[in-house]
């Protein structure tokens, strides 16, 4: 579990800066593309605090909320680090 927890989180973080790239771009439609794909592969993992973010930012973007995007991706970044010290 401990590899698949930390391949996420490399994957995660891979993803982080091209969200922030799509924000600041304003390609939101990008934004909730990424969104989407990490979504998914927290929730396959089950890091549901995490899913739940990228789930906001994803309908956030969608609805065209570069604001809250932006607020959503520092949340993200929290969720990241919390899920670096999971012990499993």
């Amino acid at each position: 579990m401990r590899e698949l927890l930390d391949a996420l989180i490399a994957d995660t973080e891979l993803q982080m800066p091209l969200l922030d790239l799509a924000i600041r771009r304003t390609d939101l439609q990008q934004c909730a593309r990424l969104a989407h794909y990490c979504k998914g592969a927290c929730a396959n993992v089950g890091a549901k605090a995490a899913a739940t973010v990228l789930a906001e930012l994803e309908r956030s973007a969608k609805s065209g909320a570069p604001e809250e995007c932006s607020r959503q991706l520092a949340a993200l970044a929290t969720e990241v680090d919390r899920l670096r010290h999971v012990q499993v």
